[in-house]
Protein backbone atom coordinates (compact mmCIF):
# COMPACT_ATOMS: atom_id res chain seq x y z
CA UNK A 1 0.00 0.00 0.00
CA UNK A 2 2.81 2.11 0.48
CA UNK A 3 4.37 1.47 -3.14
CA UNK A 4 0.92 2.68 -4.36
CA UNK A 5 1.12 6.03 -2.68
CA UNK A 6 4.69 6.95 -3.69
CA UNK A 7 3.57 6.08 -6.87
CA UNK A 8 0.35 7.86 -7.16
CA UNK A 9 2.63 11.21 -5.52
CA UNK A 10 5.66 10.57 -7.71
CA UNK A 11 2.95 10.54 -10.94
CA UNK A 12 1.29 13.42 -9.75
CA UNK A 13 4.95 15.74 -9.26
CA UNK A 14 5.28 14.57 -13.14
CA UNK A 15 2.29 15.96 -14.02
CA UNK A 16 2.78 19.35 -12.28
CA UNK A 17 6.53 19.29 -14.06
CA UNK A 18 4.99 18.69 -17.31
CA UNK A 19 2.51 21.54 -16.85
CA UNK A 20 4.68 24.00 -14.86
CA UNK A 21 7.69 22.74 -17.68
CA UNK A 22 9.13 26.10 -18.70
CA UNK A 23 12.35 25.33 -20.00
CA UNK A 24 13.97 28.13 -22.21
CA UNK A 25 14.73 26.97 -25.24
CA UNK A 26 17.91 27.89 -26.69
CA UNK A 27 18.90 29.60 -29.33
CA UNK A 28 20.95 27.92 -32.58
CA UNK A 29 24.07 29.81 -31.89
CA UNK A 30 23.82 29.01 -27.44
CA UNK A 31 22.81 25.46 -28.37
CA UNK A 32 26.72 25.47 -30.51
CA UNK A 33 28.08 26.97 -27.69
CA UNK A 34 27.44 24.39 -25.17
CA UNK A 35 29.98 22.20 -22.79
CA UNK A 36 30.30 18.60 -24.41
CA UNK A 37 28.71 17.66 -20.77
CA UNK A 38 25.16 18.96 -21.56
CA UNK A 39 24.89 16.74 -24.48
CA UNK A 40 21.23 16.14 -24.79
CA UNK A 41 20.33 18.03 -21.99
CA UNK A 42 16.29 19.01 -21.91
CA UNK A 43 16.75 22.40 -23.47
CA UNK A 44 18.62 20.78 -26.09
CA UNK A 45 15.90 18.17 -26.94
CA UNK A 46 13.02 20.90 -26.60
CA UNK A 47 15.07 22.45 -29.29
CA UNK A 48 15.10 19.59 -31.47
CA UNK A 49 11.57 19.06 -30.76
CA UNK A 50 10.12 22.51 -31.26
CA UNK A 51 12.61 22.49 -34.98
CA UNK A 52 11.10 18.97 -35.85
CA UNK A 53 7.19 20.02 -35.35
CA UNK A 54 8.20 23.01 -37.10
CA UNK A 55 9.68 21.37 -40.48
CA UNK A 56 6.50 18.79 -40.10
CA UNK A 57 3.76 21.35 -39.84
CA UNK A 58 5.80 22.80 -43.27
CA UNK A 59 5.86 19.32 -45.18
CA UNK A 60 2.02 19.45 -44.10
CA UNK A 61 1.13 22.92 -45.60
CA UNK A 62 3.42 21.74 -48.85
CA UNK A 63 1.38 18.85 -49.03
CA UNK A 64 -1.86 20.61 -48.62
CA UNK A 65 -0.97 23.08 -51.53
CA UNK A 66 -0.45 20.22 -53.56
CA UNK A 67 -3.37 19.23 -53.67
CA UNK A 68 -5.23 22.78 -54.15
CA UNK A 69 -2.96 22.66 -56.78
CA UNK A 70 -3.30 19.40 -58.69
CA UNK A 71 -7.22 20.03 -58.01
CA UNK A 72 -7.58 22.63 -60.45
CA UNK A 73 -7.78 21.14 -63.77
CA UNK A 74 -7.05 22.92 -66.38
CA UNK A 75 -8.25 22.45 -70.23
CA UNK A 76 -5.58 22.85 -72.53
CA UNK A 77 -5.70 22.28 -76.05
CA UNK A 78 -2.36 23.17 -77.16
CA UNK A 79 -0.20 19.49 -76.61
CA UNK A 80 3.05 21.39 -75.60
CA UNK A 81 1.34 23.19 -72.88
CA UNK A 82 -0.84 20.24 -71.66
CA UNK A 83 2.94 18.37 -71.45
CA UNK A 84 4.55 20.95 -69.85
CA UNK A 85 1.86 21.49 -66.83
CA UNK A 86 1.76 17.58 -66.50
CA UNK A 87 5.54 17.68 -65.96
CA UNK A 88 5.10 20.24 -63.65
CA UNK A 89 2.69 18.09 -61.99
CA UNK A 90 4.93 15.14 -62.04
CA UNK A 91 7.54 17.12 -60.04
CA UNK A 92 5.52 18.57 -57.23
CA UNK A 93 4.11 15.22 -57.01
CA UNK A 94 7.95 13.52 -56.73
CA UNK A 95 8.58 16.48 -54.25
CA UNK A 96 5.68 15.84 -52.36
CA UNK A 97 6.81 12.15 -51.93
CA UNK A 98 10.23 12.80 -50.69
CA UNK A 99 8.63 15.03 -48.23
CA UNK A 100 6.23 11.88 -47.43
CA UNK A 101 9.06 10.34 -46.54
CA UNK A 102 10.91 13.16 -44.48
CA UNK A 103 7.64 13.09 -42.66
CA UNK A 104 7.75 9.85 -41.35
CA UNK A 105 11.20 10.29 -40.28
CA UNK A 106 10.27 13.51 -38.38
CA UNK A 107 7.56 11.54 -36.76
CA UNK A 108 10.31 8.75 -35.67
CA UNK A 109 12.56 11.64 -34.57
CA UNK A 110 9.96 12.76 -32.20
CA UNK A 111 9.17 9.92 -30.78
CA UNK A 112 12.87 9.23 -30.30
CA UNK A 113 13.01 12.17 -27.89
CA UNK A 114 10.16 11.70 -25.96
CA UNK A 115 11.35 7.78 -25.42
CA UNK A 116 15.10 9.54 -24.44
CA UNK A 117 17.28 7.80 -27.62
CA UNK A 118 17.30 11.26 -29.73
CA UNK A 119 21.02 12.37 -30.23
CA UNK A 120 22.77 8.58 -30.02
CA UNK A 121 23.98 6.78 -33.06
CA UNK A 122 21.50 4.03 -33.69
CA UNK A 123 24.50 1.43 -34.46
CA UNK A 124 27.26 2.77 -31.79
CA UNK A 125 25.27 4.30 -29.30
CA UNK A 126 27.92 7.43 -29.16
CA UNK A 127 26.56 11.00 -29.66
CA UNK A 128 25.57 12.04 -33.13
CA UNK A 129 26.67 15.60 -32.33
CA UNK A 130 24.92 19.12 -32.71
CA UNK A 131 26.13 20.10 -35.72
CA UNK A 132 25.21 16.93 -37.83
CA UNK A 133 21.74 17.32 -35.83
CA UNK A 134 21.00 20.96 -36.58
CA UNK A 135 22.03 19.82 -40.07
CA UNK A 136 20.04 16.94 -40.44
CA UNK A 137 17.41 16.67 -37.12
CA UNK A 138 16.36 13.71 -38.28
CA UNK A 139 19.67 11.55 -38.35
CA UNK A 140 19.80 8.28 -36.92
CA UNK A 141 23.53 7.32 -37.58
CA UNK A 142 26.79 9.67 -36.16
CA UNK A 143 28.86 11.00 -39.24
CA UNK A 144 31.13 8.39 -38.88
CA UNK A 145 28.36 5.41 -38.83
CA UNK A 146 26.95 7.52 -41.83
CA UNK A 147 29.85 7.23 -43.85
CA UNK A 148 30.64 3.59 -43.14
CA UNK A 149 26.80 2.70 -44.00
CA UNK A 150 27.82 4.33 -47.70
CA UNK A 151 30.73 3.19 -48.34
CA UNK A 152 29.20 -0.67 -47.79
CA UNK A 153 26.86 0.31 -49.84
CA UNK A 154 29.22 1.90 -52.48
CA UNK A 155 30.97 -1.23 -52.51
CA UNK A 156 28.43 -3.99 -52.22
CA UNK A 157 25.73 -2.07 -53.67
CA UNK A 158 22.95 -2.69 -51.20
Amino acid sequence: MITKTATTIKKSNNLKKEKNNSVKVPTEQELLSMSDNDYMNESQLSFFKQKLKQLKQEILLNAGATTENLRETQFVPDPADRASIEEEHALELRARDRERKLLKKVQQSIERIDSGEYGWCEETGEPIGIRRLLARPTATLSLEAQERREMKQKLYGE
